[in-house]
């Protein structure tokens, strides 16, 4: 390790050219990322391009049968970029792309290496940098979500090697994919309880049982955790989000290196996960002048950075605490700390849970303490007008890093208590007009919205909190699905406890099957399926022409804002932007009537209803009325003429009167699903096959449908698992609660237990267990006798195939290779066939063999 070190700090080498993006139509160049709307898309629940690469996770397997957990793709997400831009969006950010490893990683924020892009995204012919090339080539951007926290509790690849995961194995099985690496960890780990392994490997990373594994101290080692203060940024978030000491130069050199890599291969920003749970300090000294020249060496003066503070308090100053607040983390350190880079101070190092010993920690902690104080903290002007005068800001104390508006977010139960923590707070940001401004995410709603659930409000509220957005300063973001209030109501996340398709992350493809024809942003045609239908919806169509509005006026984009000298029945506010070859000045006025004194005279023009009014008094009233429908009257100036009316009214932004659209039915099923767990399962008899060894189970009524059988012995006193460990290997539903379980193997004192995740039978020492036992809650009920296979099979090659709730099942004594292809002839997927029994997931009902070559599907 000691003579690595030096290797680990940053090497920047160009390796490509940063794309020179082209213009809007609008003939402005896009070098200001206040110029951008950003579209946030969960990867793996967007669209599927190829169902060749979905994947199960380990946990939550049952619930999302028909709907793999790994389902939309980079393929997808290429097909479907049209759809974005047609909605006006110019950036999308995707979750993170790092191989991931835990029970349910599907969303990529369990990192195993931090160097790898996880092939569960891509397939044979479209890698990551396919994406990325995609976006470009449409004149949009692409931000990456990373994560410099944590990773996940199964190790990272230079960090805390455990495990390499093998691709060619069975993905949704740990035992199958998961290769552990030689000497890492407990020679009994395979016999531990799952509880127990998760210690085994929380020991190597964090010291937990008292022994220096961690002995250059990549992880903190502190147990203790408070959401409100700086152990926050000391101790895991979670169980499956282990704390990297990122004041240690090996720990942050790394994933500078790491991610710089995707900096080179074109990627335009870094949306940060989990920022507050890192100093600010860590940002000032190490990421953000790091990527700043990781960015510079590949030509990309304008790379954007923004951070996840997350602060879940309606004021600016996050529980009165400024270390701990969303303002603060875009400010420069205003006096020097110690800081070392010498990764020697960490090496071979014991570090207790609970100690802090080495200078950059020290640091950290004098720069918590230095700034409890929310009296002595930095403002700026950065945002405000002065009067009617735009004026140059000062960035000398800017950070660096931008932030998700996490205040205004919280506030977003409606437009107006948002925009009331935002005028109330702007002061404390560097430069709030680069807040990433969101009303939902793939974590949380507004505070009372409530928060635990898709966005809940009534559409208009939306539509209002969508006005807000596009007007006032900041860069407006949406959550893929918003567009059509998606799961609207829907728990937003409540991990493998219930179905993916019943949460706020549900797979989305459905809604965007279809073709269009994009010609500009918020600009398509020839749209079909039910993308055409999708598109027409009432939020969608608000998005498309608040787009076209914003693209059209720089001081919504840019411009610095004034509430001064305005009254108003709704939201009311003047920007005003200017540079060499622009001034822009626009009066808005949101959801009621306004009257604005003190401003410019000149001629304004409404980009909502096309009127003009001349001011010679600096006075000009407004009437609007509707909520969420906005006047936004631009001053006709000799560098930027007013555009005139902008896009076609529709339901919320209208000149008199709404215009009510029918966007149609969804031709076809919005949410199609191969196979539901929750179907009704046809009953199968049960039947014990000549020389097939398995058991059955008759579950009581008041189970669930999701059966697991748990078989195992004792082997001198160690408890060796025939099936997977706790809670086992899954039964197949025959129908009527009746389960069974095939196995392999000389049945030698095995035990069984029946679970189904909440209930167990028997509550504590196994059954025996015999071949061909049917089993109740109470024990063994009778022995089945075996049946000649040729009164049930429709084997070729020796296979015998049936199917029960869209699985299809092989039991054969070759490998081989078979194509499985629907009645149009058109082939779904290819399955490999291995000795034993096989099992295939997501395959429709009605399988029928026809020959020795194929698989048809009726």
């Amino acid at each position: 390790m000691k003579s690595l070190f030096k290797d680990l700090f940053l090497t920047l080498t160009l390796l490509f050219s940063f794309q020179s993006f082209l213009t809007f139509s609008q003939d402005f160049s896009r070098t200001d990322f206040r110029d951008e709307t950003i579209y946030f898309v969960m990867t793996t629940r967007f669209y599927d391009g190829d169902p060749e690469n979905n994947v199960q996770c380990w946990d939550g397997k049952s619930l999302n049968q028909g709907d793999p957990a790994w389902r939309g793709d980079f393929k997808g997400l290429i097909e479907k970029l049209d759809y974005i831009k047609a909605l006006g969006f110019t950036s999308i950010w995707i979750t993170p792309v790092v191989e991931n490893a835990s029970g349910y990683d599907y969303h990529g924020y369990h990192a195993m290496n931090f160097e790898k892009v996880d092939p569960r995204y891509e397939s044979d012919d479209v890698l990551f940098q396919d994406l990325i090339d995609e976006v470009h080539n449409r004149d949009m951007k692409i931000i990456l979500d990373v994560v410099f926290n944590h990773t996940g509790n199964f190790g990272e690849a230079f960090l805390s090697p455990m495990f390499e995961k093998d691709y060619t194995a069975d993905l949704a099985d740990p035992d199958a994919c998961m290769v552990k690496i030689p000497e890492k960890l407990p020679e009994n780990y395979d016999n531990l309880t799952p509880g127990e392994q998760y210690q085994a490997r929380l020991a190597l990373m964090k010291n937990t049982d008292g022994q220096n594994h961690d002995s250059d101290n990549h992880f903190h080692h502190f147990g203790n955790f408070n959401w409100d203060d700086i152990t926050s940024q000391w101790a895991q978030i979670a169980g499956d989000c282990v704390d990297l000491n990122t004041e240690n130069p090996i720990v942050y050199n790394y994933i500078v290196q790491a991610y710089s890599q995707f900096i080179e291969m074109g990627v335009d920003g870094f949306r940060i996960d989990t920022g507050r749970h890192i100093s600010r300090l860590v940002f000032n000294k190490v990421f953000n002048p790091a990527f700043k020249a990781a960015a510079e060496a590949v030509g990309n003066n304008n790379f954007f950075m923004f951070a996840e503070i997350c602060t879940r308090d309606r004021n600016y100053w996050y529980r009165g605490t400024p270390p701990m607040s969303t303002p603060f983390y875009t400010w420069k350190d205003s006096q020097s700390y110690t800081w070392n880079d010498d990764p020697s101070e960490y090496m071979d190092v014991h570090v207790p849970g609970g100690e802090f010993p080495f200078t950059n920690q020290q640091s950290c902690i004098a720069n918590y303490n230095d700034n409890t104080n929310t009296g002595t903290q930095p403002v700026s002007d950065n945002a405000f007008l002065n009067g009617n005068e735009y004026h140059a800001p000062d960035y000398s104390m800017h950070s660096g890093l931008n932030v998700i508006d996490f205040p205004m977010h919280w506030n977003f139960e409606s437009a107006n208590t948002a925009f009331g923590v935002a005028t109330g707070g702007d002061h404390t940001y560097n430069d709030p007009t680069f807040n990433v401004v969101y009303v939902d995410s793939h974590d949380y709603a507004p505070d009372q919205a409530p928060e635990s659930e898709r966005f809940a409000k009534p559409q208009s509220v939306w539509a209002e909190n969508l006005s807000l957005m596009y007007t006032f300063r900041g860069i407006p973001c949406l959550y893929y699905g918003s567009e059509i209030e998606f799961k609207k109501g829907y728990p937003i996340d409540k991990g493998p406890t219930i179905p993916l398709k019943e949460s706020g992350r549900a797979y989305y493809g459905g809604y965007i099957s279809g073709n269009l024809t994009v010609n500009d942003f918020a600009d398509y045609t020839n749209a079909s399926g039910n993308v055409a239908v999708t598109l027409q919806h009432p939020l969608a169509k608000h998005i498309q022409r608040l787009s076209k509005i914003r693209m059209a006026v720089p001081a919504l984009r840019k411009g610095q804002y004034s509430t001064a000298n305005i009254s108003s029945s709704g939201i009311a506010f003047k920007r005003r932007y200017t540079d060499a070859s622009t001034d822009s000045y626009v009066l808005v006025a949101i959801s009621g009537n306004a009257t604005f004194s003190d401003i410019l005279n000149g001629t304004y023009t409404d980009v909502i209803t096309g009127d003009v009014k001349t001011v010679s008094n600096n006075t000009l009233s407004i009437s609007v009325s509707g909520q969420g429908n906005i006047r936004a009257y631009v001053l006709d100036t000799p560098q930027t003429p007013a555009p005139g009316k902008v896009g076609e009214d529709g339901k919320y932004l209208y000149s008199s009167s709404p215009i009510e659209t029918n966007p149609g039915t969804y031709p076809d099923e919005t949410e199609p699903l191969l196979a539901s767990a929750e179907d009704p399962v046809e009953p199968t008899e049960p039947v014990l096959y000549d020389n097939e060894q398995a058991i059955f189970f008759e579950a009581p009524d008041h189970w669930g449908n999701d059966v697991n059988t748990y078989i195992y012995y004792d082997d001198n006193g160690s408890v060796v698992m025939v099936t997977s460990a706790w809670p086992g290997s899954g039964m197949t539903n025959l129908g009527n609660n009746i389960y069974k379980y095939t196995f392999e193997g000389t049945i030698t004192n095995w035990k069984v237990l029946f679970n189904d995740g909440n209930n167990q039978a028997p509550s504590s020492v196994g059954f025996d267990v015999v071949n061909g036992g049917y089993y109740t809650s109470s024990g063994l009920s009778h022995t089945l006798s075996s049946v000649p296979t040729n009164i049930y099979d429709i084997s070729i090659n020796e296979l015998v195939f049936f199917s029960n709730n869209g699985i299809l099942f092989a039991k054969s004594t070759i490998e081989t290779e078979l194509p499985v292809y629907s009645v149009s002839g058109r082939i779904i997927r290819t399955i490999q066939i291995r000795p034993g029994q096989n099992a295939f997931y997501g395959i429709p009902k009605g399988i029928y063999i026809i020959n020795h070559e194929k698989v048809l599907i009726y």
